[in-house]
């Protein structure tokens, strides 16, 4: 592989607009970032399940960001900007009048308003066609809501837009997405990955109200004069087509080919294979790939880092407050594999991957006298490893492509101890993403591919050359043995308690108060 020159080579901005705040980079030609910038994005819950934010912060932040990141390079650097690229949080949605203005607040993927809306659309044809489970996370059935109870509103909307959708319309006044981000509404024939008007009419939407699709890593627009000068640059400056989050994540781990997985140990725990060729199942969920033209077969966990989280807030260092803890870690490193027994079913925010139920809740199984929090905290961190590693199972099997290694992302890579039992419980290398901001640096990948200066436009060639790794970790093959065994025990826990489980779900909705906080709060 040729080695640029990162001196004299160009630059790229991207952006992260995520749940919390929207991040701006800029990136070099070896994937160095040089510069950074970010601004917090306040969540709003005006009823309990709802999240939402003002679609006006999405844009804010962001320019906000980078105009911070811009302001701490020379001058020269600034003018090696060639192109600005985008990511952000999937599934995401907001109404706007013609000139930008939000009708409401933006909708989240992290919203769960709509259970009757799941329940009256979600059918097995809806799965086929958009290639997504009915579940919380797909707008369609959160539009449906809007649709059912604010009509009046939904119909007087110009345009209903992804998060990227209303940036590039920021940057560049047009209303234009990717292919890649709008396929998260859940709007697709995601076979033909272009709106379904079947899907548009449950939503209560129509094609004029979309915008308009462009693959990623093609040039949507070019960044307003008064806005580019703001930052400081004179430059004109192209907007790429970008992609979500997830699947740029999948970039900036260069997970390009079909027998290398991403990992993202994150709040959530999701993982995903590229694919050419369409094809939809119970465990996964179908996406519009990052490379143009093709899908990601991805799954996803609610309950990732969010659960050794809320394991070390409510039962480890009070002084730490959730983060992370030297002594329960060492506590839980020194029980045995598979934890004595004690066996854990880590739907605390209920199960996507392989159930897809909005129902489902938390349970350990298995308690005896001589365990204790280093079991407990233990058998979360096994819990979740064991379904990724069914759930990875289930790709391979899909794909009939064996997978050679994973490369992982994320804080909870941070956890020698977490990141050793996911590597033994998966069976396969796990390889460690040297840049945090990786979707981000996924959304920088695509915006230098089309600058060409690898040779041609390919996003594969750009993620091959600018991806860049730490250390790996090696299965230990026993372990992996255990941890098979103990999996076969906990997938079949589900069925077991699913009628208790729904039990719970019907006493909770007949004595609501029990739910309505955090015991802390």
């Amino acid at each position: 592989m040729t080695k640029l020159n990162a001196a004299d080579g160009p630059l790229v901005i991207a952006v992260d607009s995520s749940t919390t705040s929207s991040k701006a980079i800029v990136v070099d030609v070896e994937g160095n970032v040089i510069a950074l910038g970010k601004r917090e994005i306040p969540l709003r819950t005006p009823h309990q399940g709802f999240g939402e934010h003002d679609p006006e912060h999405w844009w804010s932040s962001t320019n906000a960001a980078i105009a911070e990141a811009v302001a701490s390079l020379s001058m020269a650097d600034r003018g090696r900007i060639a192109a600005i690229g985008i990511t952000h949080q999937r599934e995401s949605f907001a109404p706007f009048t013609a000139d930008g203005t939000p009708l409401r607040n933006g909708i989240l993927w992290l919203d769960i308003r709509a259970a009757d809306q799941i329940q009256k659309y979600g059918t097995p044809e809806i799965h086929q066609l958009s290639g997504k489970p009915a579940d919380v996370t797909p707008a369609i059935y959160k539009m449906a809501w809007v649709k059912e109870h604010e009509p009046e509103l939904w119909a007087s909307a110009d345009k209903i837009v992804d998060v990227h959708g209303y940036l590039v319309y920021c940057l560049t006044g047009e209303w234009k997405s990717s292919v890649t981000s709008a396929d998260s509404l859940g709007l697709f024939d995601i076979e033909k990955l272009d709106f379904s008007d079947k899907l548009m009419d449950i939503a209560g939407v129509t094609r004029d109200q979309m915008a308009t699709l462009h693959k990623p890593g093609e040039v949507i627009g070019y960044v307003k004069k008064d806005i580019r000068e703001f930052w400081g640059l004179f430059q004109e400056v192209p907007v790429i087509s970008g992609l979500g989050d997830g699947q740029a994540a999948g970039v900036g781990a260069a997970a390009v080919d079909p027998d290398v997985a991403y990992l993202n140990m994150g709040t959530a725990v999701n993982a995903g294979v590229t694919a050419t060729d369409y094809q939809y199942g119970q465990v996964f969920r179908t996406l519009a790939g990052g490379i143009p033209d093709t899908y990601v077969l991805e799954v996803l966990q609610s309950s990732g880092a969010f659960l050794a989280t809320w394991f070390r807030k409510q039962f480890g260092n009070p002084a730490l407050n959730g983060g992370p803890d030297p002594e329960l870690e060492a506590a839980a490193a020194a029980r045995p594999v598979g934890s004595g027994g004690l066996v854990t079913l880590p739907y605390w925010n209920a199960v996507q991957s392989p159930y897809w139920e909005p129902i489902a809740r938390g349970a350990v199984v298995g308690w005896r006298g001589t365990h204790g929090r280093g079991s407990m905290y233990r058998s979360l961190l096994e819990a979740i490893a064991m379904e990724m590693a069914r759930s990875l199972n289930a790709l391979q099997e899909a794909t009939g492509t064996k997978l050679t290694t994973v490369r992982a992302m994320g804080g909870g890579i941070r956890s020698q101890l977490w990141r050793q039992i996911m590597t033994d419980a998966i069976g396969l290398p796990m390889t460690a993403c040297k840049e945090d901001e990786i979707s981000a640096l996924g959304a920088g990948i695509v915006a230098m591919s089309a600058t060409g200066v690898f040779g041609d436009n390919s996003i594969a060639t750009a993620a091959k050359h600018m991806a860049q790794f730490t250390d790996s970790t090696e299965p230990n093959e026993e372990n992996h043995k255990i941890y098979a065994e103990l999996a076969d025990i906990q997938g079949r826990l589900y069925a077991d308690l699913k009628e208790t489980n729904d039990q719970l779900h019907e006493f909770a909705r007949r004595y609501p108060d029990a739910e309505v906080s955090n015991e802390e709060e």
